[in-house]
């Protein structure tokens, strides 16, 4: 599941308004919005990120949705442990928080490349996205972490 509290730790207020996801990778990052409210998460775009993140395209975001909380997707090991990559995603949700001084939390996103690519093949297939469009890719995956996350904090 995901961003489940710990043992003993009391859940914390759900944040009203919007959330800014991010599925974090080494190259690009996918960017995605929610709703609180509506509960609802929409994929935004991809962003750059050869030997850092992009920056303005992240500021710009955050100025436009001016979101109560940012989420990063933590790419877990099978057995949950954390890897090379989950230890990147958390340095880059450091890096958001510091620089937008926003709380960021953090959900497994163990499967949600898989459910992404599954929404992006039947898009492909009824002919609402095509190959040029696989960029979305990383978005979508940015949408499924958001969505699991507003579903486990209900």
């Amino acid at each position: 599941t995901c961003c489940t509290p710990k043992p003993g730790m009391p859940e914390t207020a759900q944040p009203r308004g919007y959330i800014l996801s991010f599925d974090f990778g080494m190259r690009r990052i996918g960017v995605a919005v929610g709703q609180t409210t509506t509960r609802t998460a929409t994929a935004l775009e991809t962003v750059a990120h050869p030997r850092q993140p992009d920056w303005v395209a992240i500021d710009r975001l955050v100025k436009e949705w001016k979101p109560a909380l940012l989420l990063v997707g933590l790419p877990l090991g099978a057995e949950g442990e954390e890897t090379d990559m989950s230890r990147a995603a958390r340095r880059f949700g450091k890096a958001l928080g510091a620089r937008y001084s926003l709380e960021v939390d953090y959900c497994d996103e163990r499967l949600s490349s898989r459910v992404a690519e599954n929404r992006f093949a039947e898009q492909r297939a009824s002919g609402n996205l095509r190959r040029k469009d696989a960029g979305r890719l990383d978005a979508m995956a940015a949408q499924v972490i958001l969505e699991n996350w507003l579903q486990s904090h209900q």
